[in-house]
């Protein structure tokens, strides 16, 4: 949690918090600003850019597409 949060730009981190951003824009009415800020303060554009970008990867990445459902499937069952 705390390298979610964190300033890192590692491509480890960065691709699980989008992922992370991606998943708190689809599966709540948060918005865009209220996100960024849940991430450490991040501008809307932030979260607006993770968001758009896996869409864009999921597209076109069955892989990465099974894997959002499956957290979608395990975050939907903790609720």
């Amino acid at each position: 949690k705390t390298e979610l949060l964190s300033n890192r730009r590692t491509r480890t981190i960065v691709k699980p918090r989008q992922v992370a951003m991606y998943l708190s824009k689809v599966m709540t009415p948060r918005s865009l600003p209220e996100i960024g800020r849940r991430f450490g303060g991040r501008d809307h554009t932030t979260v607006l850019h993770a968001v758009r970008k896996i869409e864009d990867l999921s597209g076109g990445d069955n892989t990465l597409a099974q894997e959002l459902e499956l957290l979608r499937r395990l975050i939907n069952d903790q609720a």
